[in-house]
């Protein structure tokens, strides 16, 4: 679908000017002008720690103590509290959904203020009718009774947006990398939402790191760095433009150089067999995948949602929900097993998994706890962990990976989503195993963060480390794979060079597939 643009020449909606603001000492924002158009979406890019968090912080009413004027519709605004914020049409929906899985999306919509009959009871059928009516407005066709916990999560993401709609109507809708942890379809019902909003005047700020997203859905960019507004841009400028400001660094050095070939065989899967999650009668049996990764190589797994990515990540790793598969798993030509993450360790397989928050890290824990948890082992003697090899691997992970932490004593969620990502990653490395299974490892990362692993993980396969990387981002797997493994069905579609048109990958994966290549 087209974007339609809004009116340049409108007056602004939203009016940010000299916005600054300073932590310990530590100045998080500098002299900050932006503005916000009515039926606008105006994309904010920047690396991690370059300010986003806390300019979306005081636009939401987070953050309450800064320097600088906010103009809302003209008239000066500082709010004193999300609620404020909200009240007066500035509306949230963070990536980390504020939703509680256990109940309805009725009443997750209304969680706090639901419509009453007298003073005791709530009116189910009002408060099912609205649900309804919004859901309508975004374009989700969910029943409003349904479990929230149940829905995948383009349509948790539905949700959370009609949520926001339903505690006021707002001017302005802040978006806090909505598309992290989408499908591409689900990206794609996600920006029909944003269209329909936009048509109704609403201003949207879409932050994000997907470059190729922002040139899709965006009108205007805005591009942070160390804290100040570097460039407003139209967002159809080219990647290769955006890419230096975001970074220091030209867009060519984004992707290291590919590996050797011809080495050593390091995984063979030979007629193995895995079970798709929540998968129908059809998809119990899929075809056997034969497969091999060679030692400093890295492969891409490519595949629409439900095709098996994830699933054969866990398999191999011996952490599939189901626990059911077959066939014979080799690592350096020795049957390994995939019967449990304790047998996948021993034969130095590693994982990192998609979910951070809900399998990757351990909440209550530090950085460092975090870091180390897997590798305790080799960094104890005597049943006591030995402070200096404790203190070489946490210094090791946070140089290689850049980890940005005030300390490794400082709590894992005070990190920005990024540097929770690249502390999951480093757990993984810490033990320096022969075969990576990575499963959207650069998700919520941002454009520099991303080269930084993509270079870390490249010079590690010239030690002889094999890879295996699942990822929806088609640009990345082309730009850091040596070939892509399409799947269909929990079946291997096709074999096809990094170099691929994405228009050929995505035909292999799709159940519209004629078979033959164009």
């Amino acid at each position: 679908m087209e974007v339609q643009h809004s009116d340049p020449t409108s007056a602004p909606l939203l009016a940010m000017h000299g916005i600054g603001k300073t932590f310990d000492g530590v100045r998080a924002l500098r002299d900050v002008d932006l503005t916000i158009r009515a039926g606008e979406v105006h994309a904010l890019i920047g690396e991690n720690g370059a300010g986003k968090s806390t300019l979306m912080n005081i636009m939401s009413g987070v953050i309450t103590d800064h320097h600088g004027t906010v103009l809302l519709a003209g008239q000066p605004v500082r709010f004193s509290s999300p609620q404020a914020a909200q009240k007066a049409g500035v509306a949230t929906v963070f990536q980390e959904l504020d939703l509680v899985p256990g109940l309805s999306v009725a009443h997750n919509m209304f969680l706090g203020h639901e419509p009453r009959r007298g003073a005791l009871f709530v009116d189910n059928v009002t408060m099912h009718r609205r649900t309804q009516e919004l859901l309508r407005r975004v374009g989700g066709r969910i029943s409003p009774r349904t479990v929230v916990g149940s829905l995948r999560l383009g349509q948790q993401q539905a949700v959370a947006i009609a949520k926001a709609l339903a505690a006021a109507e707002p001017k302005i809708l802040i978006l806090d990398e909505p598309t992290a942890a989408l499908s591409v379809h689900e990206v794609e019902l996600l920006f029909d939402i944003v269209r329909r909003l936009r048509t109704h005047g609403v201003g949207i700020v879409f932050i994000s790191h997907r470059l190729e997203e922002v040139a899709q859905i965006a009108d205007r960019v805005s591009i942070l760095r160390d804290g100040q507004i570097v460039a407003t841009l139209p967002a159809s400028t080219p990647q290769a433009e955006l890419v230096p400001l975001l970074t220091g660094r030209a867009a060519r050095e984004m992707f290291p150089a590919r590996g050797a070939t011809g080495a050593p065989v390091r995984l063979r899967l030979t007629d193995f067999t895995y079970r798709l999650s929540r998968a129908t009668p059809e998809w119990q049996e899929p075809e056997a995948i034969n497969l091999t990764v060679r030692e400093g190589e890295i492969v891409g797994l490519v595949g629409l949602l439900g095709a098996g990515r994830t699933e054969l990540l866990q398999s191999i790793y011996g952490a599939a929900p189901s626990g059911r598969h077959s066939g014979l798993l080799e690592v350096d030509g020795r049957p390994a097993g995939s019967r449990s993450i304790r047998s996948a360790m021993v034969h130095g397989v590693g994982f990192v998994p998609d979910d951070r928050r809900g399998s990757g890290l351990v909440a209550t824990r530090n950085v460092t706890e975090n870091l180390v948890l897997a590798d305790l082992k080799r960094l104890s003697s005597g049943g006591f962990v030995r402070r200096r090899r404790l203190i070489e691997a946490v210094r090791w992970a946070f140089t290689a990976l850049g980890i940005k932490a005030a300390s490794g004593t400082a709590a894992i969620l005070s990190l920005s989503g990024g540097n929770q990502q690249k502390v999951v990653i480093g757990r993984a490395l810490l033990r320096k195993p022969r075969l990576l299974l990575l499963d959207e490892p650069t998700r919520g990362v941002d454009v520099g963060a991303k080269a930084d692993i993509y270079h870390l993980v490249r010079s590690l396969t010239a030690t002889g480390l094999a890879v295996i990387v699942a990822s929806s981002e088609l640009p990345e797997l082309a730009g850091w794979c040596d070939r892509l493994v399409v799947l269909r069905r929990g079946r291997v579609a096709a074999e096809v060079p990094p170099d691929t048109d994405p228009a050929v990958i995505l035909s292999l994966a799709s159940d519209d597939f004629s078979g033959a290549l164009p």
